[in-house]
């Protein structure tokens, strides 16, 4: 079995990123966000997880301040959920934010006041590596995508 390496890229090359918001329509399936998202991880620096040659997930970090942080996109192909990819990712995030002095880390997804399946998933993936909700933006991504902030102490 191939190992999974996690691989740092400071800016450029998107396009892996781009092919698994687009594997993970219960997500990502408004194509406006899908160009935002891609538009804007440019200037980002972006973790890969990588298996052989596949990109199989990224998560995408902006730097708000020098003492917070944001997971500001992430993804998994979907034939990799549920093997610890994504909690990889965030361990390793959080180690290299640490390490330039980051206090804290959030993160933005769908609210629970908004019936969605796939985002209950993601609410408690989040729950599990120790975020909780610190404030709801109700109309942030419009008024029929209310948004929860998330957040945890590093």
């Amino acid at each position: 079995m191939e190992e999974i390496k996690y691989i740092w890229q400071e800016f450029g090359s998107v396009e892996s990123c781009e092919a698994i918001l687009r594997a993970l329509p219960d997500w990502f399936g408004l194509e406006h966000a899908i160009v935002e998202y891609v538009e804007t991880m440019q200037s980002y620096p972006i973790l890969k997880a990588v298996k052989g040659d596949e990109v199989i997930g990224f998560t995408s970090v902006k730097k708000h301040n020098p003492s917070s942080a944001e997971l500001y996109v992430m993804g998994v192909l979907p034939n990799y959920h549920r093997q610890g990819i994504g909690r990889e990712m965030v361990k390793a995030i959080e180690t290299r934010l640490r390490a330039v002095g980051i206090s804290f880390l959030q993160v933005k997804t769908l609210d629970a006041s908004r019936a969605n399946d796939a985002y209950d998933k993601t609410r408690m993936f989040y729950a599990s590596q120790d975020f909780v909700p610190l404030e709801v933006f109700p109309t942030l991504w419009g008024e029929n995508n209310p948004c929860v902030q998330m957040v945890k102490a590093l």
